[in-house]
């Protein structure tokens, strides 16, 4: 089984299934078709497919995080690394990503949305009987409930954020692994109800438990939809079904029992993970080299346990961050209590239920702060609510591939935030709702598929 599943997964990540992802391939077409290709014939080799860790769980898009401003390099760490990461570090208007390789943010993402497709497709050959009902509506939820993260987690870097009536630049929505169908880009509209489509046909099909956070439950995909409609600031929707997540896991860590000078203080796995996964993550963000931002770092004050459990001090005095839940020095984008409460709680606030926003985000605190610190907070009004609730998602979120989106969608809202870097005496600035907001897609898949490149 183990030699069928990596000839297979081999095979979709080759250069020349690249070229078919990103548009109509006629020199693959014409070319002589390979006798030994193997093709999974069972419901084992489906799942052999989703189980593997390089193409389904560790390969979020990380270009977002890098472009967001929670840390900063040095000018000799910056000029150090690769054209491309330095591009993205002040925000070019193109060349971006690496190409004519598989080592760039799109090509992880759309090579597990055509191993979704593959097992999409492959499901229905292999027949539902009643003896394997169980698993094949499992596995076709966890085709489901990928395909649609993976879009999610795509539209967060390549597309401007939602709007109802914008009428902006989607995805190309790949919804089968036939290498002839063109992509084309869909609407943002119609990326979103994509995704959001493929969340909620997971759900049924979904086991209520796993055995271990790598496989999605029914509260992942409940979670993933709570961060879908956050993105899309339909905040009644988002509460709701961060509340439905959280009914089934609502365990926080205690942060007064975790050993703060560890060098990953949290554990992978641990009890307020719903879903594992981890983000590609782009060489500037590697804790050697990315320097927490001081600004941000004052927003711990004393007795909040996030201080000496997220951040480590390095010998020139600056900070590093080491609170991944992944228990290494890896970006974690999956799924967590902690975000559910903050969404849930953000929900109410913006609801006006004062008192229900204040539980949530209390209930989050006590397990922050050391306990002869801790006071719960308290707010007047829901706005007064919203405000502590943004500044603890800023604080508690740190790393997870969602400030990028944040600030898009904040500044829909009217926040104005607009970044700013320093590189040899040069300040690079974007300003809130710039185009660059949305990253250009890579320069080889606009080649070879001919879609739109994002506006600059």
């Amino acid at each position: 089984m183990k030699i069928i599943v990596n000839k297979l997964i081999a095979g979709i990540l080759s250069a020349t299934l690249l070229c078919c992802l990103l548009g109509s391939c006629d020199q693959f077409l014409d070319a002589r078709p390979d006798k030994k290709l193997v093709v999974p014939a069972t419901l084992a080799d489906l799942q052999a497919m989703i189980d593997n860790y390089s193409s389904m769980s560790s390969n979020t898009p990380g270009a977002g995080e890098a472009s967001s401003a929670d840390f900063y390099l040095t000018d000799a760490d910056w000029a150090a690394r690769g054209e491309f990461d330095r591009r993205v570090y002040t925000w070019e208007k193109d060349h971006l990503f690496a190409t004519g390789d598989l080592g760039n943010d799109w090509s992880y993402c759309f090579g597990s949305t055509y191993i979704c497709n593959t097992v999409l497709e492959g499901l229905p050959k292999i027949g539902r009987t009643a003896a394997n009902a169980a698993t094949w509506d499992d596995l076709k939820g966890q085709a489901l409930f990928y395909r649609g993260m993976n879009y999610l987690n795509a539209a967060w870097v390549w597309c401007m954020p939602y709007d109802d009536e914008s009428g902006a630049m989607g995805l190309p929505l790949r919804l089968s692994p036939d290498f002839n169908t063109p992509s084309l880009r869909s609407t943002l509209k119609e990326t979103y109800g994509q995704l959001l489509d493929d969340l909620k046909a997971s759900v049924p099909l979904l086991p209520a438990k796993t055995t271990h956070p790598l496989r999605p439950c029914k509260a992942a995909a409940w979670g993933a939809l709570a961060k879908a409609y956050l993105s899309m600031r339909k905040y009644t929707e988002a509460g709701l079904y961060a509340d439905s997540c959280l009914q089934v896991n609502s365990a926080l860590l205690d942060y007064n029992t975790l050993n703060a000078s560890a060098s990953y203080p949290i554990a992978k796995a641990n009890a307020e993970v719903v879903f594992d996964r981890a983000a590609a993550m782009p060489p500037p963000l590697n804790p050697s080299r990315a320097k927490v931002d001081s600004n941000l770092y004052a927003l711990y004050p004393e007795g909040d346990l996030r201080k000496t459990v997220f951040f480590k001090r390095n010998t020139n005095g600056t900070y590093a961050f080491k609170g991944s839940y992944l228990g290494t020095l890896g970006v974690f984008s999956g799924i967590a209590t902690d975000e559910m409460y903050l969404i849930r709680a953000e929900a109410y606030a913006r609801a006006g239920q004062t008192e229900k926003a204040l539980a949530d985000l209390n209930a989050l605190l006590r397990k922050r702060w050391n306990r002869n610190f801790f006071r719960e907070v308290n707010a007047a009004t829901g706005a007064e609510a919203l405000q502590l609730i943004l500044l603890e998602r800023r604080k508690e979120l740190l790393m997870r591939t969602l400030r990028w989106m944040d600030i898009k969608r904040l500044n829909m809202e009217g926040a104005g935030i607009s970044l700013s870097r320093k590189i040899n005496g040069q300040v690079y600035t974007l300003p809130a709702n710039d185009l660059r907001f949305a990253l250009p897609i890579p320069d080889d898949v606009i080649s070879l598929s001919g879609m739109q490149q994002n506006p600059r």
